[in-house]
């Protein structure tokens, strides 16, 4: 049994060294440090970017026509148009699906009530709840619709519903590229808004925000159980967020973080990969 044991241990510390000089590896090649290797069969991400947004226009065209898409659109702009009142309005599940997932915030659609109160909060109210969510993206929603001084009529226009279909049907075709290369729908999601980017506070509130820039710049996720302090020097001390205007800058720290997400899923795949041998391996040794 020891010899067993000791045999598992071996097996476990080889497995795990080697995947993480597989990681170490990858990123190595990318960024031309040290020898070369020819050998990777998944495509480049960095090049799955700029085939993503060659491709953009009719792509997008492409998703818009999923049936699923379709059947969803056609769902919300009925639901809008019929509305009467806008408690009615983000009471509606359709309207939910569309709305939240064409403004990147597809995983809040459960949270009716929190929507309808931080949707209609008085934005003049520094204490209203769209004011003090540390989640910012409901304060930009929030603002952009601004519900409780508009009511209605700043969505239930035709360009309006145009605008939140086109970005419903790209927030689709984002999310069938993350399928084949992980993490691109936040590099696109990102590039996309970085330039808006006025404070580490408003990075730290936006759940894309944030894993894209503590990714490229390698802080862990632990940081999250860090007070808000810690967290915001821990990303001001590493980048000036001015640079963020610069679409050069904004281009090569995107390309940072897909290559930095690539070598953390591939590490995470190998590793998932290794125990599993390591399990039925066990199984063998002390049958």
């Amino acid at each position: 049994m020891s010899t067993s044991l000791s045999y598992l241990t071996t097996l476990y510390s080889s497995s795990s060294s080697t995947t993480s000089d597989a990681g170490t590896s990858l990123l190595d090649t990318i960024y031309g440090i040290g020898s070369q290797s020819s050998s990777g069969s998944a495509q480049d991400p960095v090049q799955a970017l700029q085939s993503a947004e060659q491709n953009q226009t009719q792509d997008i065209k492409a998703a818009a026509a999923e049936p699923q898409v379709k059947v969803a659109i056609a769902a919300f702009t009925k639901a809008v148009q019929s509305a009467t009142s806008v408690a009615q309005l983000l009471s509606n599940p359709a309207v939910m699906n569309v709305l939240l997932t064409a403004n990147g915030m597809s995983d809040q659609i459960g949270y009716t009530a929190l929507a309808t109160k931080a949707l209609t909060s008085n934005l003049s109210d520094s204490n209203s709840l769209a004011n003090t969510l540390t989640d910012t993206r409901w304060k930009t929603l929030a603002q952009t619709y601004n519900f409780a001084a508009n009511g209605l009529a700043s969505i239930q226009n035709s360009a309006a519903i145009a605008s939140i279909a086109n970005a419903y049907a790209t927030a689709t075709w984002q999310n069938n590229e993350d399928q084949v290369t992980p993490g691109l729908s936040n590099a696109l999601s990102f590039k996309a808004q970085a330039s808006t980017i006025t404070s580490v506070d408003q990075i730290l509130g936006n759940p894309t925000m944030r894993t894209v820039v503590t990714t490229a710049l390698g802080i862990p996720v632990q940081i999250a159980f860090q007070s808000l302090n810690a967290q915001e020097k821990a990303i001001s001390s590493q980048l000036d967020i001015t640079r963020f205007q610069d679409p050069k800058f904004v281009e090569s720290f995107t390309q940072r973080y897909l290559i930095a997400n690539s070598g953390t899923t591939s590490a995470s795949t190998s590793s998932a990969t290794d125990l599993t041998s390591l399990a039925v391996s066990a199984q063998g040794l002390l049958a």
